[in-house]
This record gives structure tokens, C-alpha cells and sequence, in this order.
């Protein structure tokens, strides 16, 4: 039987559903095939709990010892939203001490969870990306460097946060100076987008058996005035419906981008890409290299309505890995 770690936390405001999507593949995972152990990283903290006894990682190889029994993983399932999991810190102590890992790697996770160069990257294949400001903390006048490049109603996130923590919708101008100031609470450095009108729709992909699956389209429409934290994770806030109730041609184009970025992109493992279609076109928002993998996330119901399973979601992501190593 494999040993699987599955890692979760994390040092981003991500950390409660990071560990919700760990807990979740822990109670899922095929314990036929696998033995899992939920790792919850936090800070220098790494470890793994029977009880209220805590048992800490060897970061030299990234072992565990409980008693006198030691355990080495044959590979990492990677839970962890933002840093250190997401943004390919985690993927390249990972690659050093040579365990494979369910996730993209450095490069990929570095590269997704930075918004503004990312959105270059799938710019320059053509796909249509919201105008844009990319602002720092350093910078001396943000609102009216805004204010003179972008038209209102614009969205303010963190340039490398997820789950919509620190994210703003901003009406006027006015409204700039605190947007910023809850976004860098986050991150030091900022992504201010115009706010595109039409449909929010997203697309989970991953391989199997070496080939690309893209899973069935979902519509997201947020019972707020967009799909914030809130919406996200409380019950009876938005909306998910899959497969989205769009043309058959709409759902075959965003399968086909998403299925073509996940190879131009290099990405491993499951992933989510999220866009707005405005009855033309698809404009991308970001890719999601750890997609949410709770009870509430949609990735799992993107696969329930493929036909598989929980559970045999989380063996297809670790099968693909193990057959390539």
C-alpha cells in the first residue's frame, strides 16, 4: 500500500479551506490503494496528528516517525491553496528531496499564481484578458495611475491571493483607496482589472491515461454582485450549475481553451480555469493549479457529472503522477 501525504494549510488566508480540501481527500482517498496522512503545513510548523499528539515532519526528507515506526511517502498530495503549495515554494523542496507531487510544478505554480504574468502568457496565445494595472505597495500614486488607465466599475485583488481574500469591486474612484488597502493586507503587490459583462464559467482539466480530460463546463452566478469569498464558501450564496446551461458549441470552445492552455501552460495535476464569456468571447481570469477540493468545491461536482467519483477523482490525479515517475 502507497503511502500518501496529503498536505494542506499553508501561510495564506487560504489556510481554513486548504485544510477543509485536505480533510475531504483524507476521507475520500481509496483506503484499498492508499494509506493518506493530512500534513498540515503552517509557517516552520509541518506535521501530522493522532489525538492532540503532534508528530513533526524530518524536512531533511521529508519523512514522519510515530514511535518507533518511520514513514516515507511515495508521494504528496498537494491541498494547499496560496503559499506555500500553490505558487511552487512546496514543488521545489519537493523536487529536491525527490517525491513526486499531484500538483504543476515550479515553474507552472509560480507562474499561475502571479495574475498579472500569467495573464501576459495566455494573452500571447491569443485569448482575450480584461485591461489591467498592476500596482506595488512602493508606488507613489496608485489611484490616479488607475483612475487614468482603466474605466469603472473595476475589480482590486491581490496579485497572487486566491478564494477572492482581500478582492474588491470598485464603482468610482473614490472607492480606490480602501479596495488598495484591504489588497495589500495579502499581497504587496496588487492587480486592478476592468470589469468585463457576461457569464462566469469555468472548466476543470486534468490527464488520465495520458490524454487531456476536460470536464463538464459550470456556470457560477453569484446571489452578490460577484463571486467573492462569501459566495464562494457559504451555503446558498451562488449558484454552480454543471453542466452550464449554455450552447453545445459555447461549452466545446471552453473545453477546447482550457484543454489547450493546460498544455501551453505545462500544467500537471487538476487544475480550474475560470473566464467570462460575453456572448462573443472567452476572456480568462486565472488558473487555479490547486483547485478546492471540499465538500462545497466544484472541481468534485465537475467530476461527479463526468461520471466519476470522489474517490476515484483523487486515484486518477495520483495514478497519473506515479505512472510518469
Amino acid at each position: 500500500m502507497l503511502n500518501v501525504a496529503v498536505v494542506a494549510g499553508g501561510d495564506s488566508g487560504e489556510f481554513p479551506i486548504s485544510v477543509k480540501s485536505g480533510k475531504q481527500v483524507e476521507l475520500h482517498i481509496d483506503k484499498d490503494l492508499f494509506s493518506p496522512y493530512l500534513i498540515i503545513v503552517k509557517g516552520v510548523k509541518w506535521g501530522y496528528r493522532i489525538g492532540r499528539k503532534f508528530f513533526p515532519i524530518d524536512k531533511n526528507d521529508f519523512s514522519l516517525t510515530i514511535g518507533r515506526r518511520k514513514v516515507r511517502f511515495d508521494i504528496v498530495f498537494n491541498a494547499i491553496h496560496g503559499t506555500p503549495g500553490e505558487n511552487g515554494r512546496l514543488q521545489g523542496y519537493l523536487d529536491m528531496v525527490g517525491i513526486p507531487y499531484t500538483s504543476s510544478g515550479v515553474a507552472t505554480s509560480s507562474l499561475a499564481m502571479n495574475k498579472n504574468f500569467c495573464k501576459k502568457v495566455v494573452a500571447s496565445h491569443g485569448i482575450g484578458v480584461a485591461r489591467s494595472v498592476h500596482v506595488f505597495k512602493t508606488d507613489t500614486d496608485p489611484v490616479t495611475d488607475i483612475g487614468n488607465e482603466l474605466a469603472f466599475p473595476v475589480f482590486v485583488k491581490p496579485n497572487s491571493g486566491g478564494s477572492s481574500v482581500g478582492m474588491s469591486k470598485v464603482s468610482h474612484k473614490e472607492g480606490l483607496k480602501s479596495a488598495l488597502e484591504l489588497a495589500f493586507r495579502e499581497d504587496d503587490e496588487i492587480l486592478v482589472e476592468e470589469s468585463i459583462l457576461g457569464r462566469e464559467l469555468t472548466c476543470g482539466v486534468m490527464k488520465s491515461g495520458g490524454r487531456i480530460i476536460a470536464f463538464p463546463v459550470t456556470e457560477i452566478i453569484s446571489k452578490k454582485e460577484y463571486f467573492d469569498y462569501e459566495a464562494k464558501y457559504r451555503k446558498n450564496m451562488s449558484e454552480e450549475i454543471t453542466p452550464a446551461r449554455v450552447p453545445d458549441a459555447v461549452s466545446k470552445q471552453c473545453q477546447e481553451i482550457s484543454g489547450s492552455l493546460y498544455e501551453k501552460l505545462n500544467c500537471k495535476g487538476i487544475v480550474r480555469f475560470d473566464y467570462i464569456y460575453d456572448g462573443t468571447r472567452f476572456f480568462f481570469l486565472e488558473v487555479n493549479t490547486v483547485p478546492g477540493m471540499t465538500a462545497a468545491s466544484i472541481v468534485p461536482k465537475m467530476a461527479r457529472a463526468y461520471g466519476w467519483s470522489f474517490t476515484e477523482l483523487i486515484t486518477k490525479i495520483i495514478e497519473e503522477e506515479l505512472k510518469n515517475k
